[in-house]
């Protein structure tokens, strides 16, 4: 069973990972460009990615909300996102909102992200088991450790999309926490596409579907 504690240090894990990239001067020299993720330039992308971080600190600065929280996998489940037109509203958003965040330039972008996650370092240990918190945009109510799954989930997936954009490497994550990402990837793709046809394409190539994304 997956405890607190290693939800906490799993995502810290990554979002060191992520810190560390977005410092590369690999991700500098191709700010400018178009990123390898649709609709995004490199620099986009790396406030996005700077995002998932900056979204943690700022949901443990505010309020214990007054209602339950819902499981992950529900939150997921409505999210606008999931289903919206790329050129929609909701997309629009979020990519602003990176944006926003890389506007600064690469150096302070990193710089700056360097600064919240050595607090987070302090900070995410000393927080209460079962601490219901919400992201800066509104309910509902999430379990601290399920908003940490969900900000790493974004991690693990923008690190890759954002070393192939600056032609590097990948960076090697923690095994422990792809492991919880891929694990609710997995069970997203199988609400998506039915289980039978996720099994299949991990498990059968003869009689694997063309794609099981998870969205």
């Amino acid at each position: 069973m997956i405890t607190h504690s290693s939800i906490s240090e799993q995502y810290l894990a990554v979002a060191d990972v992520a810190a560390k990239l977005l410092a590369e001067p690999a991700v500098a020299a191709a700010w400018d460009r178009p990123s390898a993720l649709m609709h995004y330039t490199v620099s986009g992308l790396a406030g996005h990615l700077a995002g998932q971080i900056n979204v943690v600190a700022t949901a443990l600065d505010g309020q214990d909300p007054d209602t339950p929280p819902i499981c992950l996998l529900d939150y997921f489940l409505r999210a606008r996102w999931l289903n919206a037109d790329h050129e929609g509203e909701v997309h629009l958003a979020i990519r602003r909102s990176g944006a926003d965040y890389a506007a600064k330039g690469p150096d302070a972008l990193a710089a700056g992200i360097t600064a919240v996650l050595d607090r987070l370092h302090k900070e995410l240990p000393r927080q209460p088991q079962n601490r219901v918190v919400q992201f800066p945009w509104g309910p509902p109510s999430l379990l601290l450790d399920d908003l940490l799954i969900n900000r790493m989930m974004e991690l693990v997936v923008h690190i890759d999309d954002l070393a192939v954009s600056a032609g590097m490497e990948t960076p090697a994550l923690p095994t422990d926490a792809t492991d919880t990402v891929i694990g609710i990837l997995a069970t997203l793709a199988a609400r998506r596409h039915g289980a039978v046809a996720v099994l299949r394409a991990l498990t059968r190539v003869e009689r694997a579907p063309a794609t099981i994304t998870a969205f």
